[in-house]
């Protein structure tokens, strides 16, 4: 009994350390020909495996680069963006929140920079792990805008779909990258920015009364 538990015990490894070199392998290849599309030859090439194990382990391509995109935030500071919007003060859920995001870019720039254009050119290249990513970013800034609202911390005048507006634009991708390749940031600077106009482009002023949340 105990050898087979054994066995099962370094199947079950050998099985993480392959899907680990495959998840690898994507990176790879969306860094070092971040012109094109990663076929799923190339990538079972350099992770040393067939495209039959890539469809085992991962069902498809779609799943393939939603599994990739998981483990990139995993990697890159899910557990402190996490932490970040759980603040109970508003201003430091906007302030942390759009720090731990950006900093997730910032350590991965080339890879979210190629993951986009993709998504950009064909949405079903990236098997709809951009999308799935933006659905979550829209969800995340309409709960800060409405944290920001309960406690009065709003621009006097600003709704709150207007501060998602906002909000979404300063926190994408986009927004760091052209701040970092065009203006020749580093992704700090970039990052303090970005933060400092969020604070000023939908808080009140300090010192602004604070306006009563709709819901009070």
């Amino acid at each position: 009994m105990a050898s087979r538990k054994y066995q099962q015990v370094l199947r079950a490894e050998a099985a993480e350390q392959t899907r680990r070199r495959i998840l690898e392998a994507v990176g790879r290849c969306l860094r070092e020909v971040p012109t094109e599309q990663p076929s799923l030859g190339r990538v079972a090439e350099l992770a040393k495996v067939s495209r039959s194990t890539i469809y085992a382990d991962f069902g498809s391509r779609s799943g393939l680069f939603d599994a990739f995109v998981a483990d990139l935030w995993e990697r890159t500071g899910l557990g402190e963006l996490g932490r970040a919007v759980d603040a109970a003060d508003a201003r430091d859920h906007l302030r942390e929140g759009i720090r731990a995001a950006s900093r997730m870019k910032g350590q991965e720039l080339a890879v979210y920079r190629v993951l986009h254009a993709m998504d950009r050119l064909d949405p079903e290249s990236a098997g709809g792990a951009v999308r799935h990513m933006e659905i979550d970013r829209r969800a995340g800034m309409q709960s800060l805008a409405e944290h920001l609202e309960r406690e009065g911390e709003l621009r006097e005048g600003l709704t709150v779909e207007e501060a998602v507006d906002a909000l979404w634009v300063l926190t994408s991708f986009e927004s760091l990258d052209l701040l970092v390749t065009g203006r020749s940031h580093t992704v700090d600077e970039a990052i303090d920015i970005l933060v400092d106009m969020a604070e000023r482009a939908v808080c009140r002023t300090p010192d602004t009364p604070a306006a009563r949340s709709r819901g009070a």
